[in-house]
């Protein structure tokens, strides 16, 4: 995780003394995910910090109409952050901000505000803290001389190598020493499975820091990679054939007393409430399914044979299953979702995991029994005899099952939950009057 602080004005007014701080990136993100940057001269940092400081909301996807457009921008202090490169003019430091309306509430449209609203609700469910320590890959590209990506990875290494066979390496280790300048707990680095694949693992955090961290380091990421003349991508599935890009998360829920997940004397040494929870991700897995794998490509990577979760089921030992349950116990007892990919927005897809959880803790939902064997070689009747459903396939089902799921609806909000299957539905329509090369090369001669 970065380190959070409890920054005051002053302290920040010292820093960017201090430091030559000379402009202000002010972060949001939008409905999809996409970070979005104001950048203002430090002569408006006073502005900032009294939080007045405006912008036009109208010009953000899923965000207001254009006769409400006036927005404001009210800074998060503790997210305050100097970024590790700097300009000729000076360094740049960034703050993430959450959008008010001129009235003064948050903006519901904000994807943020909206994680804020549901931890409210487990707040007064008697939790504490939602944890997340997210798992994100992605994949190396070479850039062409006028600096657009290729599909030419930068190398053939696979999983856990090392370099010569790993020309990545030098790049990862660029990003990794930038995230911990900025105050990352980085916990792992290495080559995944596919030629040009990487994973960073950092160390949890609570869900709104962990949501944070996230769009901080795609951020880190595509940066340092673009130093070293290499395009990065979170894109699920950039190339057939291997595997694709995934951002498993894994989850925990505290209260006063600890991981409510743990119980020493419970089978597995889990407790009831996970289980639970448990059974109230996998009742909503298929709904959530549209927010955790948002775009036509994320199916690409849902499919047999590549790593990636197909079916709903849980195990406390094989990977097989959308969800397990890592051997670790104690404080660091957790479920690890599996099939969520990097493009999903971190804050709705969290927000949801955390919604569908507690409708498992509020009914009571006792999950199927687990699945201990390697479920791509069960047949289907197996599969149904053991209750194993099929993720969605598409996108366009996914959003089928999103739009019949109330607890998904109240997890995301109204305008979020109207403004997300309109824009998908668009996006998976757009998709379907393609043509793609595949179909041209199976029939154009054929028929």
């Amino acid at each position: 995780m970065a380190t959070k602080h409890d920054y005051s004005k002053d302290d920040i007014r010292k820093m960017v003394k201090d430091e030559d701080v000379k402009f202000l990136r002010l972060m949001f993100t939008d409905l999809f995910g996409t970070i979005k940057n104001v950048e203002v001269p430090i002569t408006q940092l006073e502005k900032l910090l009294d939080n007045k400081l405006m912008f036009d909301g109208s010009s953000i996807e899923g965000f207001v109409r254009i006769e409400e457009s006036d927005m404001y921008l009210y800074p998060d202090l503790s997210t305050w952050m100097i970024f590790p490169w700097s300009t000729d003019r000076g360094k740049i430091a960034r703050v993430i901000c959450q959008v008010y309306r001129p009235n003064g509430e948050p903006y519901a449209a904000d994807p943020r505000n909206n994680l804020i609203r549901v931890l409210g609700d487990m707040k007064k469910a008697g939790f504490t803290s939602f944890n997340i320590g997210p798992e994100p890959e992605f994949f190396l590209f070479k850039m062409d001389e006028n600096g657009e990506p290729t599909l030419h990875l930068n190398d053939k290494g696979s999983y856990f190598d090392m370099a010569p066979m790993d020309l990545g390496e030098n790049c990862r280790r660029e990003i990794v020493l930038t995230l911990e300048e900025m105050g990352f707990d980085v916990e792992a680095a290495h080559h995944e499975v596919a030629p040009g694949q990487h994973e960073i693992d950092f160390k949890y955090a609570d869900a709104l820091a962990a949501a944070d961290n996230i769009q901080t380091f795609k951020l880190v990421v595509k940066t340092v990679a673009r130093k070293y003349g290499l395009y990065a991508t979170f894109m699920p599935k950039p190339l057939s054939g291997i595997n694709g890009s995934g951002m498993h998360l894994n989850m925990s829920l505290f209260n006063d007393k600890g991981n409510t997940f743990y119980d020493k004397d419970g089978e597995l040494e889990i407790s009831q409430e996970a289980y639970y929870f448990l059974g109230g991700l996998l009742k909503h897995a298929r709904s959530f399914t549209a927010v955790c794998n948002p775009i036509v490509n994320s199916y690409k990577r849902l499919v047999p044979g590549y790593e990636a979760p197909v079916y709903v089921a849980w195990s406390g030992s094989n990977r097989s299953p959308l969800i397990r349950i890592p051997s670790a116990r104690g404080n660091s007892t957790r479920l690890e979702l599996r099939s969520v990919d990097p493009t999903a927005n971190p804050y709705l897809a969290i927000a949801c995991v955390l919604e569908a959880g507690l409708d498992g803790l509020r009914n009571k939902i006792e999950p199927e029994h687990s699945i201990d064997r390697n479920i791509y070689r069960m047949d289907a009747e197996e599969r149904q005899k053991s209750h194993i459903t099929n993720l969605p396939d598409t996108l366009h089902n996914a959003l089928k099952d999103l739009s019949a799921d109330e607890t998904m609806k109240k997890a995301l909000g109204e305008h979020l939950y109207s403004s997300f299957i309109e824009a998908k539905n668009l996006e998976y329509d757009s998709y379907r009057t393609q043509v793609s090369g595949w179909e041209r090369d199976q029939y154009l001669e054929k028929y």
